[in-house]
């Protein structure tokens, strides 16, 4: 089997005092190995925990972005929808569906308290002319004949303008000469639009 090792002498000796055998050697390694794969362990699962956290705040991320695009498209779809109804025709159009007239002339104070103008009343325009059907053969009236009824001759008398003979008063109508005035002026407009 093996030789016990003879006794050092002199130089070597003394190395071999300075110097541990192998036997506490390995021993003495072991807690350091430990300690570095304790830190390359702890390091790899410190990296794996960041870049999963990372992960999920991209995806995050990825998320409200698209919410922030979705709510912007609403978003802009509602201010069309706003920008469209707050025109000056659509406005007059929802005035006219509710039953509003526009205005007359206004009358203004001036500081001292003196009126200027002359206020007219506002008078509702003409009915504008709906689409009627076709009437049937059997319903067609005479050509001929004189068209009879008290809304005939009161509408004729009306705009004759001498009074009907019922005593009704007759429909007011606007002034044909205001009524172009009032097409031709430009609608208002807001300021920044």
């Amino acid at each position: 089997m093996s030789k016990p090792a003879a006794p050092l002498k002199g130089r070597a000796a003394r190395l071999a005092r300075l110097m541990p055998s192998t036997g506490p050697s390995t021993a003495a390694r072991t807690p350091f190995v430990l300690l570095v794969v304790l830190l390359l362990g702890g390091g790899l699962i410190t990296l794996l925990l960041l870049n999963s956290a990372l992960n999920e705040g991209s995806f995050r991320l990825s998320e409200l972005k698209r919410d922030t695009t979705e709510l912007t498209d609403e978003q802009q779809a509602l201010q069309r929808d706003v920008d469209s109804r707050s025109q000056p025709d659509a406005l007059e159009k929802r005035a006219r569906e509710l039953g509003m007239v526009p205005g007359g002339s206004p009358a203004f104070l001036n500081p001292d308290g003196t009126v200027r103008g002359k206020p007219t009343e506002a008078t509702a325009p003409p009915p504008s002319p709906s689409p009627s059907p076709t009437p049937s053969p059997s319903a067609s009236p005479d050509p001929d004949a004189p068209a009879a009824g008290p809304s005939a001759s009161g509408a004729a008398a009306g705009a004759s303008g001498s009074p009907s003979p019922s005593g009704s008063v007759p429909a007011t109508t606007p002034d044909p000469a205001a009524a172009p005035a009032a097409e031709d002026s430009p609608p208002p407009t807001s300021p920044g639009r």
